[in-house]
């Protein structure tokens, strides 16, 4: 009986070294893997990158005046480009459509992309927080073009800082705008330029998602709650057409220099919008969701793992990021509102 007791310690402590052999050695290898992935998509990217103009002559980009749009659209150049440096869309030669509220704006950003990069660039003035009424117009200007890639960036928030759902200024019209802007826009704008790249066979669409949208976000719940939609459509629609040959990839950062940041001054960790979109669109190809960077990426690990969602919906947390929005209130201007043009 010694004898067999015994015996059965033994296959008991073997099975549990195995089991926890093979855990380890998960583990090991889902690391490894992330890191390649990460390597690839952040690091490789810089000289691996994608011809862009096998999609399509033109591109079409939302809210191109300012902040990530206009990044995307048309770089203004911070440092020296190497001859391996990642350009965006008119430098890697595509034509252009900007699309925004702005018309001053909008000639300004045009003719500067005919001046510096020789491309073509045609403008449609619209709000798109008017609802789905602007779309025939839209549609109008983007008839007979060869649309490659759309780039659904138009968005804005409802408030300065962290704010409760009832204290949203201009609750009923405001709720209307942000979710025509930041959602109507993405699907609207998808159905119009979806079919002409389904029927060539092949077709880019690049969403701007949030870092608000990966996790809930109370104090930012109307905002999260739309960009964790856009990620969600972003993610199904590229499961559905990948095979025909189109990539709709979903970019979801933290917090960039734009207009909608209040030009927020730029660090490691705070890109500015030309560094930004310049290293987002090499991940093209490499990734259909990414955070943009290897910056935003690391931050995303570091806040999904030292804020779970427990600590997120905790009323101790929230607590502190309304005591934060007070005291930001108390030590800035009155600033634009937080659209992106």
């Amino acid at each position: 009986m010694v004898v067999s007791a015994a015996s059965d310690n033994m296959w008991f402590t073997g099975g549990l070294v195995i089991i926890g052999g093979f855990t380890v050695v998960f583990h090991l290898l889902k690391l490894a893997w992330t890191c390649w992935c990460g390597f690839r998509v952040f690091v490789l990217s810089e000289v691996w990158q994608v011809d862009l103009k096998r999609y399509g002559q033109w591109a079409v980009v939302t809210g191109a005046t300012s902040g990530i749009g206009k990044a995307y659209a048309n770089e203004t150049v911070t440092k020296p480009v190497s001859l391996h440096g990642p350009l965006q869309l008119a430098r890697r030669g595509l034509d252009v459509v900007l699309i925004s509220r702005s018309s001053d704006k909008l000639q300004t950003v045009a003719k500067e992309i005919e001046a510096q990069y020789g491309r073509k660039a045609r403008t449609i003035q619209t709000d798109f927080t008017d609802g789905h009424s602007i779309y025939p117009a839209i549609a109008d200007g983007l008839r007979g073009l060869e649309i490659g890639i759309l780039v659904n960036n138009v968005g804005m928030a409802y408030s300065e800082n962290f704010a409760y759902f009832l204290e949203i200024p201009n609750s009923e019209q405001k709720i209307t705008h942000i979710i025509n802007c930041n959602m109507l826009s993405v699907t609207q704008m998808t159905r119009l330029v979806l079919p002409g790249m389904v029927e060539r066979g092949t077709g880019l669409i690049i969403n701007i998602s949030s870092e608000a949208g990966t996790r809930p976000q109370p104090l930012l719940s109307l905002y999260s709650a739309t960009k964790i939609f856009i990620t969600y459509l972003s993610q199904c629609l590229h499961a559905e057409y990948k095979s025909r040959g189109i990539t709709v990839q979903c970019v979801s950062p933290f917090i960039v220099s734009t207009n909608m940041t209040h030009k927020v001054p730029p660090s490691c960790l705070m890109k500015t919008a030309p560094d930004f979109a310049r290293e987002a669109l090499n991940t093209v190809g490499h990734s259909s969701y990414t955070s943009g960077c290897l910056s935003h990426a690391l931050q995303n690990i570091v806040l999904t793992t030292l804020l779970p969602d427990w600590v997120r919906f905790s009323s101790f947390f929230i607590r502190k990021l309304e005591s934060l929005a007070r005291s930001e209130e108390c030590q800035t201007t009155e600033q634009p509102k937080g659209k992106e043009d």
